[in-house]
């Protein structure tokens, strides 16, 4: 089992955290600040990081930015509480990849868990960010990895192809799906454009992207389901 540490300036946090991820069977590192948890971190280089977004001395996007500067691709997972919507935002830029909210849920952690072991198992880049389907009545968008700036390329063929068979487009999330600030920037772009061209347009998602799209008020542009099934029923089209 992998080597988890948490980063949090309140101890009944860090209890918590410790004694869910004890009972999982992860060996689990804690730090009631940031210098110690990146001490800690160097020292064992651990695969998965949460940390506190707001802490005094060193905040949680410092640490964040220091971890990823070394290891890119260690899974750092944000804590945050209410209000914290920008904060997070900012995150989203410096590479975390996940986030779970005060106060700390197992349910929530289980599942904040699952997907950053599915990330972990996915980083030797094998397969491409984004997919495109053609079904009858929609063309399907798959969105696979870390959405960022390299991905525009992509989402603009996908665009183009959608634009031709002149079909409603859904963009789909898998539970690997990431976003930084630029794919937040072509997820917005690409929802506008089909406003303005009346194109009926949904998502699918799951969690952190869900909750990254719903931070960045895009739901106000196209709905969001749960399932690709529930987004092609609603757009009239036939699921794959």
């Amino acid at each position: 089992m992998r080597t988890v540490l948490v980063i949090d300036d309140e101890a009944p946090t860090l209890s918590m955290f410790h004694m869910l991820l004890e009972f999982m069977g992860y060996t689990v590192l804690t730090a009631d600040n940031g210098p110690k948890g990146l001490e800690l971190f160097k020292t064992h280089r651990p695969s998965i990081v949460f940390t506190d977004i707001k802490m005094p001395d060193m905040d949680g996007l410092t640490v964040l930015a220091r971890i990823k500067g070394t290891t890119p691709n260690a899974e750092v997972i944000i804590i945050t509480g209410h209000g914290d919507v920008e904060l997070a935002l900012n995150a989203l830029n410096l590479g975390a990849t996940d986030f779970i909210d005060k106060p700390i849920r197992q349910e929530a952690l289980t599942s904040a868990l699952s997907r950053a072991e599915e990330r972990l198992d996915r980083k030797d880049g094998s397969r491409e960010q984004v997919v495109v389907t053609e079904l009858p009545g929609a063309t399907v968008v798959a969105i696979r990895g870390k959405l960022a700036a390299s991905a525009e390329g992509q989402l603009t063929d996908a665009q183009k192809r959608a634009a031709q068979r002149q079909e409603a487009v859904l963009l789909s999330f898998d539970v690997s799906a990431t976003l930084s600030g630029a794919g937040i920037a072509l997820i917005t772009q690409l929802l506008l454009e089909n406003a303005r061209q009346d194109r009926p347009t949904a998502m699918a998602a799951v969690q952190p992207a869900r909750k990254v799209l719903e931070m960045a008020g895009l739901q106000k542009l196209a709905r969001i389901y749960d399932t690709e099934a529930q987004a092609l029923s609603a757009l009239g089209a036939a699921p794959s």
